[in-house]
């Protein structure tokens, strides 16, 4: 079985990567989102073309009924041949890949990190997100320098998420995470219909419920939530110091009394619990990934479900 290699960081025990990435199964995930609702990456399900879109394609010799309002009046000058512009057809779609990079995503106690799941869910998405003319674009959220890349097709889309992968997420941390904030940049950049996948832990303080909201309304969004098994129940080894990747706090605890880890279990799961209740009355498609386990076929499975449901 054929598997995609990636360049990237030295894998070590502490940063093991996603995994293997086997070609069968990432084309399976293409097969998926094919199948999707109409608009949900269109160029994969309708043959991608030149059409009125507002990004420029190529420029070509003018033939024998084309529109003259295209005219490329500055290469005509210069080639002394008539030439027209061809632009990209607004059917083309965007992807907007937004990865958590913040402290909290180094965590893992599993098979990985939550980052290197995170790493893998981005080479998936990127995987089908360049294909048949549509464009993949990239924000990270959380560290000291967030940054974006613009849509691109192709090759120049993966590129820049290849690039932006090699930069690991910051030990340091930055301040309580604000998704809202990223997704508040991302509105104002992706003007026309996208798909816009968020990968994090949604650690961090709940101000993105109005961005979503108007997120969703515009575009499709997906949330992947990336968990490790130990956030949810602590381990009964006495004397702990539990140290918040966000802020830095630390606090000791003995996980030796019982009744203070069945809090903490509840705590836990309430605090997920109401996040899938968030996710779900803003009608975002959501999906739990785990550090422990084959997140790949979870993945898979995931949107063979969504596929049906649409």
């Amino acid at each position: 079985m054929s598997t995609v290699h990636v360049l990237g960081p030295a894998r070590t025990p502490g940063r093991p990567g996603p995994g293997p990435l086997p070609a069968a199964l990432l084309r399976k995930v293409n097969l998926t989102v094919r199948r999707r609702m109409d608009g949900l990456l269109a160029g994969d399900h309708r043959s991608w073309a030149y059409g009125d879109g507002s990004e420029l394609a190529q420029v070509r010799p003018y033939v024998p009924g084309d529109d003259v309002r295209l005219i490329d009046w500055n290469v005509t000058a210069r080639t002394r041949e008539p030439h027209v512009r061809v632009n990209v057809a607004e059917r083309a779609v965007e992807t907007w890949l937004l990865l958590d990079t913040s402290a909290s995503m180094t965590f893992g106690t599993a098979d990985r990190r939550k980052w290197d799941v995170a790493e893998g869910v981005a080479l998936s998405v990127g995987h089908f997100a360049v294909r048949r003319g549509n464009r993949l674009a990239l924000a990270t959220f959380g560290d000291h320098n967030p940054s974006v890349s613009p849509a691109r097709q192709g090759n120049r889309g993966l590129l820049a998420l290849l690039l932006a992968l090699r930069r690991e997420p910051e030990l340091e941390p930055a301040g309580p995470t604000s998704l809202g904030a990223a997704l508040a940049r991302i509105g104002g950049l992706a003007r026309r219909r996208a798909v816009i996948v968020v990968v994090s832990d949604f650690r961090g303080p709940r101000d993105w419920r109005a961005r979503l909201l108007h997120l969703a309304s515009r575009h499709d969004v997906v949330a992947v939530e990336i968990r490790d098994p130990r956030e949810q129940e602590l381990p009964d080894v006495g004397d702990l110091w539990l140290v918040d990747p966000e802020s830095g706090k630390q606090l000791r605890v003995d996980t030796r009394s019982r009744k203070l880890r069945e809090r903490f279990v509840a705590s836990a799961v309430a605090e997920r619990e109401d996040l899938v209740r968030e996710l779900r009355s803003l009608g975002v498609a959501h999906l739990t990934l785990s550090t422990s386990g084959d997140w790949l076929r979870t993945l898979v499975r995931f949107l063979q479900t969504e596929g049906r449901r649409r």
